[in-house]
């Protein structure tokens, strides 16, 4: 793999992905204060999810997986895949309750999981997506997910789990939108240390999600899934 450098993205991906709270009450009032109508979150022609749900990876691995897509009772498996992987083109509520753009409608996060991470981490999204289209807060999904946790339903994190995000069409974030083609590797608890993330030098970032019980370990690469060149790596 190309060495990049990052040293400068050390301090942009929390802002875009794990913004905790204190931020929030520094710009004021919270741009989007509740859950938009439901037709915004859809995206009304299921063969452009599809497509984009299979951005999130290159061709080789995306062509031949499972594509799920979101309609109004929840996502459902759209396409059928013989690789192992998921891909999903996940909503604003994929980030922690306390981040300011929970419910903003605009967000596209092409996710394309392996086994590991199919099995093992997209049901606490798929759980999350159940709740809100049933109308709850987000206390009582973060209530719902916790006692999951605790009873077991959610299944224990398997130590392989990953996604891409490599879609070009992404928008992450008002902040950033597409910010950068990246891997992501899941493991349980706080492990950013363990892994010599975030330190000067290292390609690696880490952002602990307390909510979903694991680190999130991101890796940015040079290229979009399409084989186009990503942003600078000192953008």
């Amino acid at each position: 793999m190309r060495k990049i450098r990052i040293t400068a993205l050390v301090f942009v991906i929390p802002v875009l992905f794990l913004r905790p709270a204190c931020v929030r009450a520094q710009t004021g009032k919270a741009p989007y204060p509740a859950m938009a109508p439901l037709d915004q979150y859809l995206i009304p022609e299921e063969k452009a999810e599809i497509a984009l749900a299979r951005s999130a990876a290159p061709a080789s691995i995306s062509d031949a997986a499972e594509v799920m897509v979101l309609r109004r009772d929840g996502y459902i498996t759209a396409v059928k895949g013989s690789n192992g992987f998921v891909c999903i083109v996940e909503r604003s509520w994929s980030k922690p309750s306390d981040d300011p753009e929970y419910w903003n409608s605009k967000i596209r996060a092409p996710h394309c999981f392996n086994a590991d991470g199919a099995r093992t981490f997209l049901p606490i999204y798929l759980k999350k997506t159940n709740l809100v289209l049933a109308g709850k807060s987000k206390a009582q999904i973060l209530a719902a997910i916790t006692s999951a946790f605790e009873d077991k339903e959610l299944p224990a994190l398997a130590p392989g789990a990953m996604v891409y995000m490599m879609s070009k069409w992404q928008y992450l974030s008002d902040d950033g939108m597409k910010w950068h083609p990246h891997v992501m590797f899941y493991v349980s608890g706080d492990a950013a240390k363990s892994w010599g993330a975030n330190l000067p030098g290292s390609p690696v970032i880490a952002a602990n999600d307390p909510e979903e019980r694991a680190t999130i370990f991101m890796v940015v690469v040079g290229a979009w899934s399409d084989g186009t060149p990503g942003p600078s790596m000192t953008h």
